[in-house]
C-alpha cells in the first residue's frame, strides 16, 4: 500500500478504534515494550525528544511524563484523526505534547533540533524508509539518539506458525469487525512480513549515518527495538 496517501486515509479511518484494538489484540503487551523504549530515549541528558509517526499518543506521553523538567516531546504524524485524540489524551495524563502534522521523511525542523528521536511501530509504514532514517539523522544533534520499536516475524518455527495463524488469520477478522475498515487490518499483517529482516534494517541505520547500531527482540521476537547514535564529524 505506502502510498502516503493511502496511509494517512486508512490511520484516519481506524483513529477511533485504534488504540483498544492495539491493546486487546498485543494483549497489553506493547505497553511493556514502549516502557522499555522509553527506558532508551529519558535518559541523563535528553530533553528535546521528536517522536515519529506519534500515532495516538501512547508514546508520546510516557516520554513526557519520564522526562526531566523542561524536557519537551514534539509528536509529528500524517494522520489528523490519530493526532486529534493525542491532545485530549495528553491532557488527562498532565502533560503537554506539541503536535504537527509532517511527513517523517521530510520534515521542516532544522538540522540538530533533538537530542533523541524515536518512532514506534511506524517506520513499516513509511514509503522510503531509508528517507526516513536519512532525515532521523540530520534532525538530530551530534551525539543523539534514534530509538526504534517495531513488530516483526517471530524466527522460531512453532512460534511463527502460531504467530502467522493469528496475524494472518484472526486478527484481520478481528480489527475489521471491530473497526469496520477490513482493508487496514489485512494491511497491518502484510506491512510487518514485508518490513526488512533485523540483519538488514540494521545495516541501513548503518547506512543511513548512524553508528552503535543495536537491536534488541522482545516477546520470542513479536517486537524490536533498534538504536544507534548520531557521531559527531571527525575533525582530523
Amino acid at each position: 500500500m505506502p502510498q502516503k496517501e493511502n496511509i494517512e486515509k486508512m490511520f484516519d479511518a481506524v483513529a477511533p478504534t485504534y488504540d483498544s484494538l492495539n491493546h486487546i489484540m498485543s494483549l497489553g503487551v506493547d505497553r511493556k515494550w514502549r516502557r522499555k523504549a522509553v527506558r532508551e530515549i529519558a535518559v541523563p541528558g535528553v530533553k528535546k525528544v521528536l517522536d515519529v509517526a506519534c500515532g495516538t499518543g501512547d508514546s508520546s506521553i510516557a516520554i513526557a511524563k519520564a522526562l526531566p523538567e523542561g524536557g519537551t516531546v514534539t509528536g509529528i504524524d500524517i494522520s489528523d484523526g490519530m493526532m486529534a485524540l493525542v491532545a485530549e489524551k495528553a491532557a488527562k495524563a498532565g502533560v503537554e505534547i506539541s503536535l504537527r502534522k509532517e511527513d517523517g521523511e521530510a520534515t521542516s525542523f532544522e538540522d540538530g533540533s533533538f537530542d533523541c528521536v524515536t518512532c514506534s511501530f511506524g517506520i513499516r509504514n513509511f514509503e522510503h524508509k531509508e528517507k526516513g532514517l536519512a532525515e532521523f539523522h540530520r534532525v538530530l544533534k551530534d551525539g543523539g539518539k534514534v530509538v526504534i520499536l517495531e513488530l516483526s516475524v517471530p524466527r522460531n518455527r512453532v512460534v511463527r506458525w502460531l504467530y502467522d495463524i493469528y496475524f494472518l488469520h484472526i486478527l484481520p477478522w478481528i480489527g475489521g469487525t471491530v473497526s469496520g475498515v477490513k482493508s487496514a487490518y489485512r494491511y497491518l499483517p502484510a506491512s510487518v512480513h514485508n518490513f526488512p529482516a533485523p540483519e538488514k534494517f540494521r545495516e541501513m541505520l548503518s547506512q543511513a549515518g548512524f553508528s552503535e547500531v543495536r537491536e534488541k527482540a522482545f516477546s520470542l521476537g513479536l517486537c524490536r527495538m533498534f538504536t544507534g547514535v548520531k557521531q559527531a564529524p571527525s575533525r582530523e
